[in-house]
């Protein structure tokens, strides 16, 4: 998004190739990723310093006089053997050990994706935007909502590759029920794989589904490869409060050991598995987070891990998640300024909405996430495109919006730019009093970079919508997806390691029993 440099110009001077050709060139479409967001925007920092001591105090105060259940007979005797007091399953931290190991974790990630140029980094000043995963159901290209398919997988996982604004293909975007659930995490992994060559994340579904991601990856990118650079990101979810399970401790030593990222992500619903208060639900969470943070640490030191989590509040009148509200924003802007106090990367979810189909609730939801996490300063910004109906559908035409409001956020975060402020100054004294810019050279060589036009928002008059079929936002994003689908172009994998990665999927199909029926409820 980087604007090209300009030597000073005045009206009249030409170039070559001519102005219509230069016009023509900016309109042109451009799926080229943006780059990392370099952050230069101020963050929201909520917390004074003692009341952010407050919050770490209490944190390690559950961690060491009420405990955390580590539901893993492996994960208890690694804590035992790190000087941890472990009684049954239960857990007591203390807070010094605590610091010691959160210390070892890299406060940088730098990610190699498949195509060298699309290599993104999380960590400090760096953002990436993640779509969403693991919805049930889909809004299609048609706007009709029902169970997704394989071929649903690689529609988002090739809308991923090609909108700029989103730097992974993320893995089970939605959940693909022609193939069996035993079975999905390895063709889920090779469609990340195969329709996008920016990085991608891995299952966790079970400790071994971790493992054979890990081996395809290590397929794809060489098993020494993997020990030294993080190519794919896993997520070990908590059950709030305070109970970390078999299943997503397994999965997290999975990757810890073979250093790859993993989110340590508790799962917040206010108000019903944390206290019905703000701050002390962050302290809760924050608790949950440390300790899984720490664990990676234990089982090696040095992996890369980021701090996670998931935030909602929940509705007294229903009992139902509820996204968008000013609670999440505070609680985002707390745990940013938690993170950095740690010094580890921190993940937040993006463009949340309970809405039950792309309307001005989802919007309204949407918006106030993506702003809180922008000014929050997230790192790897999760659930960036998609998300609705409280995660339970991944809707294509959101899908196109929300990614074009992540590439307005981008812009935003980049803060101002200055390179040509003195041309542009130049250009008053060119155009003076009761003129217009509009046909300096300034203006057209700079104004698709100057401001940010959206193309997914009609800003035309009444008369030229009705007379172009008074098209709402939904059917213009859908119109939208279609045409990015028959421009697609796959980046094609290796021959050779296209032939490994399906020569080793056919042989853990035949090792894994696919007893359950396939459901058919499309």
């Amino acid at each position: 998004m980087s604007s090209p440099s300009i030597s000073g110009t005045k009206a009249g001077r030409s170039r070559a190739g001519g102005r219509a050709a230069r016009r023509a060139q900016r309109l042109a479409p451009n799926f080229e990723m943006l780059p990392t967001l370099d952050r230069k925007f101020p963050l929201c920092e909520i917390l004074s310093d003692e009341q952010l001591l407050r919050i770490d105090n209490a944190s390690h105060d559950i961690l060491e006089n009420v405990g955390v259940v580590f539901r893993d007979d492996i994960a208890l005797e690694d804590w035992r053997q790190a000087g941890a007091k472990v009684v049954g399953d239960k857990v007591y931290l203390d807070r010094g050990l605590v610091r010691e190991l959160i210390n070892t974790i890299p406060e940088h990630i730098d990610y190699t994706a498949r195509n060298p140029e699309k290599n993104v980094s999380a960590g400090k000043n760096h953002s990436i935007f993640v779509p969403m995963t693991g919805a049930p159901y889909l809004r299609d290209l048609e706007d009709k909502r029902r169970n997704p398919t394989l071929d649903d997988l690689a529609m988002f996982h090739k809308l991923s590759h090609m909108l700029p604004a989103l730097h992974s293909s993320a893995h089970h975007i939605v959940e693909p029920y022609d193939h069996p659930i035993s079975q999905r995490h390895l063709r889920i992994t090779y469609s990340s794989m195969k329709y996008s060559d920016k990085t991608f994340m891995g299952m966790t579904t079970s400790p071994k589904n971790a493992e054979d991601v890990m081996d395809m990856c290590g397929v794809l990118f060489g098993e020494d490869y993997l020990d030294t650079h993080a190519v794919v990101t896993g997520n070990c979810n908590g059950n709030s409060p305070l109970v970390w399970d078999e299943t997503m401790l397994g999965a997290l030593r999975a990757f810890s050991k073979r250093n790859q990222p993993i989110l340590c992500s508790p799962f917040v619903l206010g108000g019903a598995n944390t206290p019905a208060s703000v701050a002390a639900s962050v302290a809760q969470l924050n608790a949950e987070a440390l300790s899984a943070l720490a664990y990676t640490q234990v089982v090696r030191k040095g992996a890369p891990a980021i701090y996670g989590h998931y935030l909602s509040t929940v509705s007294m009148r229903s009992g139902s998640p509820m996204a968008g509200t000013p609670e999440i924003s505070l609680m985002n802007f707390m745990i940013g300024q938690l993170a950095r106090h740690y010094k580890v990367p921190w993940r937040t979810s993006n463009t949340l909405g309970g809405a039950k189909m792309f309307d001005a609730q989802a919007g309204y939801e949407s918006a106030t996430t993506l702003s809180a996490v922008i000014h929050a300063g997230a790192n790897y910004i999760w659930h960036s495109a998609g998300w609705n109906e409280a995660g339970m559908h991944c809707s294509t035409a959101k899908f196109i919006v929300d990614a074009e409001q992540c590439a307005m956020a981008y812009r935003m975060a980049q803060g101002l730019h200055w390179d040509d402020f003195d041309t542009a100054i130049d250009a008053v004294s060119d155009v003076g009093p009761g003129g217009h810019y509009l046909g300096h050279e300034h203006t057209q060589e700079r104004f698709q970079e100057a401001f940010f036009m959206p193309e997914m928002f009609d800003n035309n008059s009444i008369e030229q919508w009705v007379a172009e079929g008074s098209k709402d936002i939904t059917e213009r994003a859908l119109i939208r997806a279609k045409k990015l689908l028959s421009e697609y172009q796959e980046p094609k994998l290796d021959q050779a390691k296209d032939e490994a990665l399906l020569e080793y999927i056919a042989k853990r199909e035949s090792e894994i029993p696919a007893a359950e029926e396939l459901n058919q409820s499309y």
